[in-house]
């Protein structure tokens, strides 16, 4: 845990991200909806869904495939996984006209083993990766919520890797190679926590002792390969297997949990899931969970305070805004607003009627990366002075150059 200091509490409510998130108009909450439910602007949908686009860019590099399901379903499912006894609590229960029992789904997993059950796989099938992004709900206690890093709603980019035992170590590793890219995209350095079980309370858990000394000490070796910084953290995994959850620290030096990897031998075994060996016989796979940015919500809320909500040109809602000086240079900011985004920018233009300074410091508060001031002068030679957020003032320069300028480094992840 990183000691806070003055400095550092008064740097956190500087980047708070509940306000950074207001200033860029990216999510807000309603009495009437309820706390712990974030509801997302237009803006703050499409950073969700550039971050979950870079997600799926890095998995479908790697051979996994999307599916899609419900968000309910039969109590009988959970009670087969072992979450309806060991998760009740976290369930949000509903009972049809008919008196039929379902739950809102909290996790994804159980639903996604029911797509690879629905017919045998050859070992030559091996490994099946399925990833999908989808919210889940679980009933966490009012006094707990808040902003996006504790909520009732969690978008999770999940995915679930059904693998032979010999297969593992490998499938393993390749998310890891994701997580780090991910996370280094944002300047990020991870350690790795090896979350385990805790002896003590075995009724906590799913599984035998045996199953979890098996899963554990796979998940040490792993991380002994792979020669991580990493540490261990008894009572810390999940009901159904041990975890290697990824610590961050942010530019203030705060730690935050973000994505996670588990590996778990306990859920194939309550849902009997086979592959069929070289022998023609049915043989016990290994389920691994992961989430890459651990939960869209708190992965914003990170990225927001690490940042102090000065996005990169790739994830800004709104990368460039032309400015024009006067009224009669609004015709001519519009030919420029077409171009910007028939290159493919996210762009827009300030019609008001303020003044420029006006204009220009409503822009900052909004972070937005690219300001493009036209006038007499831009008009008559067909170009507009670029300014960068981040780098000030660059000049005036022709349309076309800006364009190309923006549109390649609207393309980089990595600065």
């Amino acid at each position: 845990m990183v000691q806070k200091t003055p400095q550092s509490q008064e740097g956190a409510d500087e980047r708070d991200h509940r306000t950074i998130g207001r200033e860029l108009d990216l999510f807000t909450f309603s009495e009437l909806v309820g706390s712990g439910l974030p509801l997302w602007t237009p803006r703050g949908t499409i950073l969700r869904q550039e971050l979950d686009r870079y997600v799926w860019e890095l998995r479908s590099r790697h051979g996994y495939q999307r599916v899609t399901i419900p968000h309910i379903t039969k109590r009988e499912l959970y009670e087969r996984s072992g979450h309806w006894e060991k998760f009740g609590e976290d369930l949000f229960r509903i009972t049809s006209r008919e008196g039929r029992e379902y739950a809102l789904k909290p996790m994804n997993c159980p639903h996604h083993t029911q797509i690879f059950d629905r017919r045998p796989h050859s070992y030559r099938e091996m490994p099946q990766r399925y990833a999908e992004t989808t919210m889940v709900y679980r009933d966490e206690q009012s006094g707990e919520l808040g902003g996006l890093t504790r909520v009732l709603s969690i978008t999770q980019d999940d995915s679930h890797v059904f693998c032979r035992q010999t297969q593992v170590r490998e499938e393993f590793l390749r998310i890891w190679d994701i997580v780090d890219t991910f996370w280094s995209t944002f300047g990020f350095k991870l350690r790795a926590r090896l979350s385990f079980h805790d002896p003590a309370h075995p009724e906590k858990y799913l599984g035998t002792a045996a199953i979890w000394n098996n899963a554990e000490n796979a998940l040490r070796e792993i991380a002994q390969t792979r020669k991580a910084d990493y540490f261990e953290a008894p009572g810390e995994a999940a009901l159904y297997g041990p975890k290697l959850d990824f610590m961050a620290t942010d530019s203030i030096g705060r730690n935050h949990q973000v994505a996670t990897i588990q590996l778990d031998f306990n859920i194939p075994e309550r849902f009997d899931l086979t592959c069929i060996n070289e022998k023609g016989e049915k043989e016990r796979i290994v389920m691994i969970h992961s989430a890459i940015t651990g939960s869209l919500e708190r992965c914003t809320a990170v990225l927001l305070e690490h940042l102090a909500g000065n996005l990169p040109l790739w994830l800004s809602p709104v990368q460039v805004r032309v400015l024009p000086i006067g009224e009669k240079h609004k015709q001519f900011a519009r030919e420029v607003l077409g171009a910007l985004e028939g290159a493919g920018l996210r762009a827009q233009v300030d019609e008001s009627d303020e003044t420029l300074g006006k204009k220009i410091r409503e822009a900052k508060t909004t972070r937005i990366p690219y300001l493009l001031v036209v006038g007499d002068e831009e008009m008559q030679n067909e170009t507009a002075t670029l300014e960068s957020r981040d780098k000030g003032k660059i000049g005036a320069l022709p349309i076309q150059e800006i364009l190309s300028r923006l549109s390649e480094e609207a393309t980089r992840r990595l600065g």
